[in-house]
């Protein structure tokens, strides 16, 4: 059972957001600025460059494939179910982590308020959430656009009134401890950045995924950029640097100097809100992982059930809150920054992706939106990230290191023998540098991409599409002259309607003396009426060294041949409308030469650009 799409752009934008605005802001500041002074700002804004980079291969990846699982299923269509066993394992167990922190930073700004056990306010949370999850993930997007929405209108009331207030002299000594340490601290709260995976895994539920994706997740990260630089430069200016330093509630401190009790107050419950976001969309994203797992046979069928009223995967989604639970009665500490580390790869991974999808030339491989300055923004983005894993310390290496293998291990007892023979990318570029007649491929991978599509645009099979599937197709290798195109186009249709090649033949002639039949300088698109009944057909060809005139210099690079009754001629004006607006199409000819088979042949005009 698929997933119901639900989300719209709002819901995109408070859900990344969302998942970005809270440690990284409420708790974050102070202990950077201990690091690096008021130069803390200029951490934040490289943060955000970086995460740029990532959030726009993303982008790339979600609208070539908006799928359930986010950076897993990207990966593994990229570089192959073992590494993407690996990425969704790690994803999943990173988003959980991230969201038992959450709720427990909530729970411990709740008991500033009121004096309740940390643990059992967190678990309380956790099931509310959860519960939230359950019964639908448009439920569970309501809540989160409230929440996000009320945070973000406080933040603004709290710049607004604060920066008035602001000392610049606090300013004065920008880098104290000298500009080289803005680097390892821009490492530091990239962790701050690192909820924006969190939409790509919900991908599958959201309307129109081609625009709102990519929309959402720049305008979230822009927007964020933009509050956490305002908010960490006011907070700052207010801040007396020696309290500020280490503090773990920096803009609780901040909102105390410039507004006063009133101010802490406020602030505090932004903070809650901040981490109620930060938790629930952490649950909503993390339960895709293994719901995305399971359906690929890596992890047990039980996890892929999606709930028959409410559309959800509810077993993933109980799952995950589980582990949240058990989670909050651990030391987060070095687990969060595991975690964090864990994200950064998935980025990496992801944008090694974008490079092997594309160098693998997948003719199916069709997103919405494109990464820009390829591969140069990409090559930048895994240097960058590299130098931020190695910032984040040993033991967190050694912590992940651990974790990817336990993920390797699932891989190698559990889900290889289920996924034997699964195509990935990373397989068609072998293709490219192999010997001719050697394959690694069978063409799986473009029928899963083809499938995917139609999904993502809701495509509906009508009669055209109907007819195009079970269409003939000739791939000519050699170069023909154009009476002999006409002649075996004629032997096809004899075989198929058992009547005499010279009657087909005769009608194709005639009608390119009535009339010229191309559509372009390199494309004819001859139609013929037939006395049969009920019939409709269409021929393709394709000649990479062309069919040629003899008594002119063009040359015919395809051909569409459609044949029909009179009864069928309505069908054969439409099909004639479809096929000029797909050729019409940009680089319509490039990809119709470098098409692999028959069967990409096919696809170009399937998955081509229509009125419907």
């Amino acid at each position: 059972m698929e997933l119901k799409k639900e989300l719209k752009l709002i819901d995109v934008f408070c859900i990344a957001t969302g998942a970005m605005v809270s440690s990284g802001l409420f708790v974050l500041p102070g202990l950077a600025h201990a690091q690096v002074g008021p130069a803390v700002i200029l951490s934040y804004f490289l943060a955000g460059l970086l995460a740029l980079i990532g959030v726009l291969n993303i982008a790339e990846l979600a609208t070539a494939m908006p799928k359930a699982g986010g950076d897993y299923f990207f990966i593994t269509r990229g570089l192959g179910p073992a590494i993407g066993t690996v990425a969704g394992m790690l994803s999943w167990f990173s988003l959980s982590l991230k969201s038992a922190f959450a709720l427990v930073g909530m729970a411990a700004f709740v008991r500033l308020i009121i004096a309740f056990n940390l643990q059992i306010v967190a678990v309380v949370l956790c099931l509310i959430f959860v519960a939230l999850n359950f019964f639908g993930v448009k439920q569970a997007s309501r809540t989160q656009v409230i929440l996000v929405m009320s945070l973000l209108a406080i933040l603004l009331v709290y710049v607004a009134w604060s920066l008035p207030q602001v000392n610049m002299n606090r300013f004065q000594e920008f880098a104290p401890y000298g500009m080289l340490a803005v680097l390892p601290t821009t490492g530091f709260v990239f962790v701050a950045y690192g909820g924006l995976l969190n939409i790509s895994s919900i991908a599958e539920e959201i309307k129109d995924p081609q625009r709102t994706l990519p929309l959402g997740l720049i305008l979230s990260l822009l927007i964020t950029t933009l509050f956490y630089v305002a908010v960490v430069f006011t907070t700052v200016g207010l801040v007396e640097p020696a309290e500020l330093d280490n503090s773990l509630t920096p803009i609780s401190d901040g909102a105390a100097v410039s507004m006063g009790f009133i101010g802490l107050i406020v602030l505090g419950i932004a903070a809650i809100f901040a981490f109620v976001s930060t938790a629930n969309a952490g649950i909503m994203s993390a339960s895709r992982y293994p719901f995305a797992l399971s359906r690929d046979k890596l992890y047990p069928d039980l996890f892929k059930k999606v709930h028959p009223k409410f559309r959800t995967p509810y077993v993933a989604i109980l799952f995950t809150g589980l582990f949240i639970i058990i989670f909050l009665f651990l030391e987060l500490d070095i687990l969060v920054k595991v975690a964090s580390t864990i994200v950064i790869l998935a980025y990496i991974l992801s944008i090694l992706s974008v490079i092997v999808l594309r160098k693998s030339k997948l003719q199916n491989y069709r997103p919405g939106f494109r990464a820009p300055w390829f591969p140069w923004l990409q090559i930048v983005g895994v240097l960058g990230f590299i130098y931020i894993i190695i910032e984040m310390g040993t033991i967190t290496m050694v912590l992940s290191a651990a974790l990817i293998i336990v993920g390797i291990l699932i891989y190698v007892f559990y889900g290889r023998k289920r996924v034997r023979g699964k195509e990935h990318a990373l397989l068609y570029v072998m293709d490219g540098v192999t010997p001719k007649g050697q394959s690694y491929t069978t063409g799986m991978l473009e029928v899963e991409l083809k499938e995917i599509i139609y999904e993502r645009d809701n495509v509906i099979k009508d009669d055209f599409h109907q007819v195009i599937e079970k269409s003939t197709v000739l791939d000519i290798k050699e170069p023909m002259e154009i009476h002999q195109l006409f002649k075996l186009v004629s032997e096809k249709m004899s075989e198929k309607l058992d009547i005499k090649p010279e009657y087909f033949y005769t009608k194709l002639e005639r009608r390119e003396k009535e009339s010229g039949t191309h559509i372009t300088q390199d494309i004819i698109m001859p139609n013929i009426i037939i006395a049969q009944k009920w019939f409709f057909d269409v021929f393709m060809v394709r000649s990479r060294e062309g069919i040629y005139y003899i008594h002119n210099d063009l040359k015919i690079r395809a051909a569409f041949f459609l044949i029909a009754s009179r009864d069928q001629r309505n069908l054969m004006l439409r099909a004639h409308t479809y096929l000029s607006q797909i050729i019409g199409e940009q680089d319509f000819e490039k990809r119709w030469l470098e098409a692999k088979d028959e069967h990409g042949l096919k696809d170009i005009i399937l998955l081509g650009k229509r009125k419907r």
